[in-house]
């Protein structure tokens, strides 16, 4: 079986290759997204994967991959909105992604953030290092976690993990999820989304970007939340309105903001750009002491980089050999 891998990146080769030498598989890897310009690259080859937050491009993409006789598209990421599901119905074409690679990861850096902005430490930076305030100034006091109470909008496999180590660490936490998990319960108060935001010291975002969350935090959500509040998003960059949550950092409406995604970050984040492609909220979100911003990495840990890859390559073999896999999008 001839596989073809797109989208590559350095770290994901060696897992790649582990992976052909173990089930006797060929696997070609490109640097280059899947798109209109290189959907002919798939041509000779059985199955297809690709990695990317950009459209995998127009529906004469998913014509051309069902002309080639490929029967799936797989992604090696939990989120898949940059699939267009209608075309691939049409192609009779079966999406899987990598729905649990390792939660844990993007878990511990929202929590991560989290601390970082409870503790102050962007605030703490700029004082001494721009100011040379080295002061205990009474307005810089920070709470302790198990004081507060944490909201997840979102409770999947990553906010279910993160509401496990919020929980360890003696937080009160509340989630919100159109699904009910009664496995959750030890762990969390189900709540409706007013009251996550309202009631919440952090609201972490842990949801797929669909028709039904884009935008899910703008203006109107970030009034309800606590003026001492902080956002944490390690999910998907539309479903904060950015202009909004820069508005409302800029009004002291919350209280700080840590940023793994951004709505438009697909066009500077996972690349080096010039300076002058660099987006002008990016700028002003990263030049702001409460504030913390990473470039889509929460999931970035050797753990979770081989089991995206390695999970992909699993299912796709068994897609081509027509088996059926349980990351398999229904739809």
């Amino acid at each position: 079986m001839k596989i073809i891998m797109f989208g590559t990146k350095a770290q994901e080769k060696q897992y790649a290759q582990d992976w052909a030498q173990k089930t006797g598989n060929e696997v070609h890897m490109t640097t280059a997204e899947l798109n209109d310009d290189t959907v002919d690259q798939v041509k000779g080859f059985d199955g297809v994967i690709t990695q990317q937050t950009t459209s995998l491009g127009s529906p004469k993409v998913y014509e051309k991959l069902a002309s080639f006789g490929i029967k799936q598209i797989g992604t090696r990421t939990a989120g898949y909105d940059m699939i267009d599901l209608d075309s691939a119905k049409a192609n009779g074409l079966t999406i899987t992604r990598v729905s649990i690679y390792s939660p844990r990861a993007i878990a511990e850096m929202g929590v991560t953030q989290a601390m970082y902005l409870l503790r102050r430490i962007g605030e703490f930076n700029q004082r001494m290092n721009e100011e040379n305030d080295f002061s205990w100034s009474p307005s810089m006091a920070s709470n302790e976690i198990y004081n507060l109470t944490v909201g997840l909008v979102g409770v999947g496999h990553i906010g279910g993990a993160t509401a496990q180590i919020y929980k360890a660490l003696g937080a009160k936490v509340l989630g919100y999820d159109v699904a009910y998990d009664p496995e959750m319960e030890p762990f969390l108060t189900y709540a409706d989304l007013d009251t996550v935001l309202e009631k919440s010291d952090i609201v972490s975002l842990h949801t797929p970007l669909l028709k039904s969350t884009a935008n899910i935090i703008n203006a109107d959500a970030l009034k309800k939340m606590k003026k001492t509040a902080y956002l944490i998003n390690v999910a998907r960059g539309g479903l904060v309105d950015t202009q909004a949550l820069i508005s409302a950092l800029k009004n002291h409406e919350i209280a700080g903001a840590g940023l793994d995604t951004l709505a438009d970050e697909t066009t500077f984040f996972a690349k080096k750009v010039d300076a002058a492609d660099v987006p002008e909220d990016y700028k002003e979100l990263a030049a702001m002491p409460n504030v913390v911003v990473t470039p889509h990495v929460a999931f970035f840990t050797s753990t979770s980089v081989r089991n995206m890859v390695q999970i992909a390559l699993n299912d796709t073999a068994t897609i081509v050999n027509g088996g059926h896999s349980r990351n398999a999008l229904i739809y």
